[in-house]
């Protein structure tokens, strides 16, 4: 029996019962062996049950349920030549629906399956006529589904899988009531899989209202934050954090960096202050408009820039490779967000680094995080010398006075030493 599951766990893609395209594609894109949540959920999602999927960031939760769903409506579009739409993603953020549109492009390349990016922010006729022109699989953010759902462009009753993926950071977005909503307009009989890096009380209630006997999932449950990465934590004053965020960005030349924010407006003010720095740097919030944020994670995954400012809500679950060190330049205030920011680095087989610049009025934030995560983050110890030094030697030209002061203050320190 132990030699059977041994076997299981590493068999590769090519032994799975799928299309030869979808095997095809798959060679394509690198994929050879399953993940662990790959090798857990794709057989129980191809045998048509219900899943609860708990897994940490960056594990290949897409493709998990990407490969037997695009796999079963091929396989089954011989026999419904229909134009409804057959499965719904639906995802808390734009730019989340069009990454996962992509890998189910990717995969479903030459098998004839059709799957829609849908969202707002954009006009929605060239969406209309897309709907119109047939889809297999749309996926979703519940305004502009429910938009076009009132209006009658969308018929939701021949759903036959609904998958909630991000279901964590949709409640926090408090997209509850769309999804109680959302119970009334799919058929009762379906299949449910329910996607999410973490779990709560609100979570799970939420899970076993909407599926039915699920295969539970959970890849990791003692360790919520990938082994891949190497944490620290620098206690640094609010109004110091963008000195350390300079000197680490010039100590660190060739590095890829995510810098997360708390706010829009933060995340302006840290853009001015490394623009006064000469450090160039882009960002992305709420505040952008769609094509906007589009372009901006267009350039940093094609490494046009190598620093981005960004919030939680605008950089949930996207998937931007080789990423080397996440700063969380404001602590999170929900604990679930650490797992989600540091898990941008140390994707795959990558190592990764996370440092998280801690103020005073912080402390309490990041105790409630290394509760959370079940470890304490080593601290980046930073003497005052050095502290002193940072701050001083800045290229930002309008701190001059800073410089004069705490040079100032130095001397002070030394004339008291030699006086004792």
């Amino acid at each position: 029996m132990k030699g059977f599951f041994y076997f299981q766990r590493y068999m590769k893609f090519e032994q799975y019962h799928l299309l030869p395209q979808i095997k095809e594609n798959l060679r394509e894109l690198g994929f050879k062996r399953p993940t662990d949540i790959q090798f857990k959920a794709i057989s129980p999602i191809m045998n048509g049950e219900d899943v609860l999927a708990i897994a940490q960031t960056g594990t290949g939760k897409t493709a998990a349920f990407a490969i037997p769903l695009v796999d079963f409506i091929s396989k089954s579009k011989k026999f419904d030549t229909s134009k409804h739409i057959r499965c719904l993603v639906l995802v808390p953020t734009r730019e989340l629906s069009i990454q996962i549109t992509g890998v189910f492009n990717s995969i479903a390349k030459g098998t004839g399956v059709k799957t829609m990016s849908l969202f707002g922010g954009v006009e929605q006729d060239a969406q209309i006529k897309q709907l119109k022109s047939g889809v297999d699989i749309l996926v979703s953010t519940p305004g502009r589904m429910f938009d076009l759902v009132s209006q009658g462009y969308i018929d939701l009753k021949n759903i036959e899988t609904l998958v909630l993926d991000e279901a964590d950071h949709m409640l926090d977005l408090g997209f509850i009531k769309d999804i109680k909503d959302l119970m009334r307009h799919i058929p009762f009989k379906r299949q449910t899989l329910f996607f999410s890096a973490t779990i709560n009380d609100s979570i799970r209630k939420l899970a076993y209202k909407i599926v039915k006997n699920a295969i539970r999932i959970q890849i990791s449950p003692d360790n919520p934050v990938n082994k891949n990465i190497e944490h620290a934590v620098a206690f640094i004053e609010m109004d110091d954090k963008r000195f350390f965020l300079e000197r680490l960005v010039n100590e660190s030349p060739e590095s890829k960096i995510l810098v997360f924010v708390r706010t829009k407006v933060r995340a302006e003010r840290v853009l001015k202050a490394l623009e006064r720095a000469n450090i160039q740097s882009m960002n992305i919030h709420g505040g952008k408009d769609q094509k906007d944020r589009l372009s901006v994670l267009n350039a940093f995954r094609n490494n046009e820039v190598r620093l981005l400012i960004a919030t939680d809500v605008s950089a949930r679950g996207i998937d931007i490779p080789d990423v080397d060190i996440v700063v969380n330049y404001d602590i999170p205030e929900q604990p679930e967000n650490y797992v989600h920011r540091v898990g941008r680095t140390g994707r795959g087989q990558k190592k990764g680094y996370a440092v998280s610049f801690c103020s005073k009025d912080e402390k309490q934030l990041l105790k409630a995080i290394e509760a959370y995560i079940g470890n304490k983050i080593d601290e980046l110890k930073i003497d005052k010398e050095l502290y002193i030094e940072t701050i001083s030697f800045t290229n930002d030209e309008t701190q001059n006075d800073w410089r004069a002061l705490l040079r100032e203050e130095e001397e002070k320190d030394k004339k008291a030493v030699r006086k004792k």
